[in-house]
């Protein structure tokens, strides 16, 4: 065969802009190209003990990535109140959500996540009951921590105690911080750790599950053991309870993976 070279610089120059136009299309059909976000909405649902606020470096590392981020403001009245709270706040979403929840709030999402526009879910250091299924059923599979401690007032709210605040939910954090934070926390409505879910989104959903590895308030072990019986995509990261804060770069990148198509 003979080999016929290209001596006309005008057809080389047009030939390489072919090869430019056919590599950019080649780009754009490959499987890193396929790794594009196509769920733009992540609703974030705080947890026992803490309120929205603490998602603040977890929501400007996704703004600034171009997601638009809702946090809810959970009222820990009741599981039904949480939902109900979480459902308005995915009413307002134009388009499909990635659903985010925290501790208690991965109960909430069970119920919650059964909405048309969610996509998947996020669990971070959260519990993923089955239908049916309570808190307490859980948290009582394996030994707490002794910083683990609550006190109950007279009307039934359950606050963590004051003065193991520090190691048994945030021991990561900075003293100052978790002063505030304690000073700060949200008490829960003890019965919504005995009421059982009516939905159980993951069954028909992805999910994903961050496992503190620290985690003094869940027992890191339970947080596995849920995830892996509902076959969510499992990150472990080495932080606290409060995982959320002290490495909200971690976090944000397995809410990312979860707004991506496989």
């Amino acid at each position: 065969m003979k080999i016929v070279s290209i001596k006309n610089s005008s057809l080389k120059k047009y030939l390489i802009a072919a090869f430019v136009i056919l590599s950019s299309l080649l780009i754009r059909l490959s499987p890193v190209a396929a790794q594009t976000p196509v769920v733009k909405n992540i609703v974030i649902v705080h947890g026992a003990f803490a309120d929205a606020s603490g998602w603040k470096s977890v929501y400007t590392i996704l703004k600034n990535k171009g997601y638009h981020v809702s946090i809810v403001q959970n009222p820990l009245t009741s599981l039904d109140d949480d939902v109900e709270a979480t459902k308005r706040i995915l009413d307002q979403q134009d388009g499909p959500v990635v659903l985010v929840g925290h501790s208690w709030g991965g109960v909430v999402i069970t119920q919650a996540g059964v909405d048309p526009k969610v996509a998947s879910l996020v669990y971070v250091a959260a519990l993923e009951p089955d239908k049916g299924e309570t808190a307490n059923q859980w948290t009582a599979t394996q030994p707490q921590a002794p910083s683990m401690r609550v006190t109950v007032d007279k009307k039934g709210f359950v606050f963590f105690d004051r003065t193991t605040f520090h190691a048994g939910f945030c021991a990561d954090l900075p003293k100052a911080t978790a002063d505030f934070m304690n000073a700060s926390q949200q008490p829960v409505v003890g019965a919504c750790f005995g009421t059982p879910v009516t939905e159980a989104a993951w069954k028909d959903k992805p999910s994903y599950g961050i496992v503190s590895t620290e985690d003094k308030t869940i027992n890191p072990e339970i947080e596995r053991n849920m995830y892996k019986r509902a076959h969510a995509k499992i990150t472990e990261i080495k932080g606290s309870h409060a995982v959320f804060i002290s490495q909200p770069e971690a976090v944000a990148a397995v809410i990312i993976k979860a707004s991506q198509k496989k």
